[in-house]
């Protein structure tokens, strides 16, 4: 298939929150309270929670910027594309970028919202709700069909959280962000049946569970002095743990309609994974007891889990022994792995190298987004409108050069210090 022929969906993007988001939607009692976008001194902006200090970290908001600029430093909304906080130059980036829809991970709440897990449930739940408002009403109605709504949790009680999935279904919002890892944030893990009023409401209202790399907020380096880079090579191997322990869990088991996302966790691991589980099972079922009624793990699997690729060469060569009802495409904009504007140009490259057919293809490009996430962007867009070529026809002028936008050079050794000071407070604070 011709790049300029593509329909891309991304199924995993990321947004900056924008300082007013709670104004429209949070109930005037808790305003003073919720959290802000504060300015400081050293031109950055955090949200401020109470004690909590949330920086707006380089890598998370790259786009259009020389590599040079990329680190962990807080930086100011002025540095950042617009695209990441203003929905309107969002579209026109997803435009330019030949992208026709995209879902959006939250940022400083975090993946699973913990931080707005209060002392006062009331105010908890108020804050999740506003947001959820904010992120469906707001954000992703201002464009129909050009994004596909997700909520976040109230992952501190599982019979809210249950109600807010039905809330916002009603709404038309069946994608849920959630922890890769429940028991590192001090809650129940999979195995408990604490989750159960969620999983049948995921079950019910055909919600998708999306579980992010690094949304547990657990460190994969192996020493607190190891370069970064050891980080951002493990990244996708908690999501690798989190597939297990769902897989052999009872929840698939005895909530058979539950569906699961595997967020930006790559694909090329998943052909072993799937051989290591069918072994597994093969060699020690008859002690450890487990039971998938005649079926092997591997088509449990392929029943249950989503995965999703930027690229990976691999995945898109190995894409039957994944499941090619089993895997969509992402960009990540505005993160440092994203290839905006030129993903269009890097996905057609592996398509071809491994000679794709067009049914394949349309699979993973978008016709498995809209299947698993109950999302037609064409009652909004027509067909012969949302291909690369068109989108990019429209976004003719938009801006897309690589720009400096840092107030200030930062030298590598000094954004590695950083980097390991960090690393030193995560391993910390988990100890």
């Amino acid at each position: 298939m011709h790049r300029d022929d593509l329909i891309l969906i991304s199924v995993d993007d990321h947004i900056i929150e924008p300082p007013d988001m709670f104004v429209n939607h949070l109930p005037e009692r808790y305003r003073a309270d919720a959290p802000q976008l504060v300015h400081r001194d050293d031109g950055s902006d955090v949200w401020k929670f109470r004690d909590t200090v949330i920086p707006n970290a380089a890598l998370n908001a790259v786009a259009g910027r020389p590599k040079e600029e990329y680190g962990l430093e807080p930086q100011g909304l002025d540095e950042i594309r617009p695209g990441c906080y203003d929905v309107h130059e969002r579209v026109k980036d997803m435009d330019a970028g030949g992208i026709l829809a995209s879902m959006n991970f939250p940022s400083f709440p975090g993946f699973s919202a913990r931080l707005f897990a209060t002392e006062d449930p009331d105010f908890s739940l108020a804050l999740v709700r506003a947001y959820n408002d904010w992120h469906i009403d707001e954000w992703c109605a201002a464009h129909p069909g050009r994004f596909i709504p997700m909520a976040l949790p109230a992952i501190w009680d599982p019979r809210l959280c249950a109600d807010e999935v039905r809330r916002v279904a009603g709404k038309g919002c069946h994608s849920l962000t959630f922890t890769e890892n429940p028991a590192v944030l001090g809650y129940p893990s999979f195995h408990s049946d604490h989750w159960d009023p969620l999983w049948r409401a995921l079950c019910d209202t055909g919600t998708v569970l999306n579980v992010h790399i690094g949304s547990s907020g657990r460190l994969a380096v192996p020493a607190v002095d190891s370069p970064p880079d050891v980080m951002i090579t493990l990244q996708p191997m908690n999501i690798v743990s989190a597939a297990a322990d769902l897989l052999w869990s009872r929840v698939l088991k005895e909530f058979p309609a539950i569906r699961i996302a595997l967020s930006e966790g790559g694909t090329g691991w998943i052909p072993y994974f799937l051989e290591r589980v069918d072994r597994t099972f093969e060699m020690h079922a008859t002690w450890t007891l487990q039971d998938f009624g005649g079926r092997l793990p591997s088509e449990v699997f392929r029943e249950h889990f989503l995965t999703c690729f930027i690229s990976d060469p691999l995945g898109v060569r190995l894409r039957h022994d994944i499941g090619i009802d089993n895997i969509c495409w992402e960009a990540d904009y505005p993160h440092s792995d994203s290839m905006w504007p030129g993903a269009p140009e890097e996905l057609s490259a592996v398509l071809d190298a491994n000679d794709v057919p067009d049914d394949d293809v349309r699979k993973m490009t978008h016709e498995n987004a809209m299947r698993w996430y109950s999302f037609d962007p064409f009652a909004h867009v027509p067909r012969e409108e949302a291909t690369v070529g068109a989108l990019r026809a429209r976004a003719a002028g938009h801006d897309v050069s690589v720009q400096s936008r840092s107030h200030r050079v930062i030298a590598p050794s000094e954004k590695l210090a950083a980097y390991r000071s960090r690393a030193l407070a995560a391993v910390k604070a988990s100890s």
